[in-house]
């Protein structure tokens, strides 16, 4: 299959030049091994897989490192820990930059080991599925925000979305590019194996039945927020063993949860972060969603565009070589507002999907699966004005209308293209 070029790669090349060490997280399948051969070809690439190569890497790192002499690309690097030490004892004798070049899918123990051995001498990057800049072939390549001059230039490459719910359903990891990989066969397989060799080498994990029961719970909860309580009488297991299972999730990037925006000002914020899947193909295959179409069509459409929305806003700032967890939020308070329903007035607590804060300005942004966008659907992004200490931007509302469109002077209907 046609390699597809990644975002991030400059990126990396810059990392590369600057840094001793660059290590490459994210989930299984989504490209990692593949990034940094296509980027730094011709350094030898090791993998994990190799039992005999593990073996002699865990019982004599020393060695292993002297037989396999920097530069070189190591994969999995998380099954051997005690080569860390190792690499920060040859990175400090040498002023030479880009020596060892790491990949990692599970968060914990890498990043643990990272910490305390390679502080300062490596470049971390997240790298997740293909986004739909990459799978279009698109150059553009700044993280989203939405401002006016953002939009302006974005505006110069964007591709219409012929039929984003095939791509949704399909999900984003590389190899589902290939049309004639069979879409139930790859998940099946990706969540035996994510069980068999993830899972349990972050727990000691008895019961994957159990586990898979979980998380297809969770998937069916992609979008919403996040009540561990629910989860565990779903499943039968104790909120402790549901926090400790959502944190192996987080651990292997299957998972993020987005915290709510915290200020003085906003008393009335409910405080439990907001969980998306970063794979809405994963999402349908565990909550056994077949087709594009009788997802499109679902009773949990919305949920499921907006996790694949806040999933391309995270790539975007990741392919950036920006870290966005200090950058994105939501808002929900027990504040209520007053809306129409089928003609019929109700009261709901006051929601904004996403607030991407910069600069001292924070972006209210909803998400609607809408072609008609209206300016009521954004009638609770004031709520930020309470908050004096920063200034609020131009509210958006990120939807299939098909066209940039101003529905109000500072707010905007931004098709999902311009992501």
């Amino acid at each position: 299959m046609e390699y597809i070029k990644r975002a991030i790669e400059p990126i990396l090349q810059r990392s590369g030049r600057t840094f001793k060490s660059v290590l490459v997280t994210g989930p299984r399948q989504v490209g990692k091994s593949t990034i940094l051969k296509e980027t730094f070809k011709g350094i030898p690439q090791i993998t994990f897989d190799d039992k005999l190569l593990l073996r002699n890497a865990v019982t004599d790192p020393a060695l292993f490192l002297r037989d396999n002499p920097p530069p070189a690309i190591f994969d999995e690097v998380q099954y051997a820990p005690p080569l860390f030490p190792e690499i920060k004892r040859v990175c400090d004798g040498t002023k030479e930059y880009g020596r060892y070049f790491m990949t990692g899918s599970q968060q914990y123990e890498l990043m643990e080991n990272v910490t305390e051995s390679l502080s300062g001498r490596v470049a971390i990057h997240e790298l997740q599925g293909l986004s739909m800049r990459e799978i279009n072939r698109t150059e553009f390549n700044k993280h989203f925000i939405p401002t006016d001059e953002y939009l302006e230039e974005r505006k110069r490459s964007v591709v219409r979305y012929d039929d984003i719910w095939k791509h949704i359903h399909r999900g984003s990891n590389p190899e589902l590019q290939d049309p004639e990989l069979d879409w139930n066969t790859y998940w099946s397989s990706y969540v035996r194996t994510y069980l068999e060799r993830d899972v349990r080498k972050i727990i000691n994990i008895k019961d994957e039945m159990a586990f898979t029961v979980f998380m297809t719970a969770m998937a069916a909860r992609t979008g919403q927020l996040l009540n561990y309580s629910a989860v565990a009488s779903e499943v039968g297991k104790t909120v402790a063993t549901i926090k400790d299972w959502t944190s192996v999730l987080q651990a292997s990037g299957l998972v993020f949860l987005l915290q709510p925006y915290s200020s003085s000002a906003l008393t009335r914020a409910i405080k439990t972060p907001k969980l998306y899947f970063r794979d809405t193909g994963l999402v349908c295959h565990l909550t056994r969603w077949l087709t594009p179409e009788t997802v499109r069509v679902s009773a949990v459409n919305g949920n499921i565009f907006e996790t694949f929305v806040v999933s391309e806003i995270l790539k975007s700032f990741s392919n950036a070589g920006m870290d966005y967890r200090f950058s994105v939020f939501y808002y929900r308070g027990r504040d209520k507002k007053q809306i129409q329903v089928d003609g019929v007035k109700e009261e709901r607590e006051k929601e904004i999907d996403l607030i991407i804060h910069e600069n001292g300005t924070l972006y209210p942004i909803e998400i609607k699966m809408s072609a008609n966008p209206d300016a009521s659907m954004a009638s609770t992004f004031d709520v930020l004005d309470l908050d004096s200490t920063k200034k609020r931007g131009k509210g958006t509302i990120i939807c299939l209308y098909d066209k940039l469109t101003h529905l109000k002077n500072d707010l905007l209907a931004v098709p999902v293209e311009y992501i």
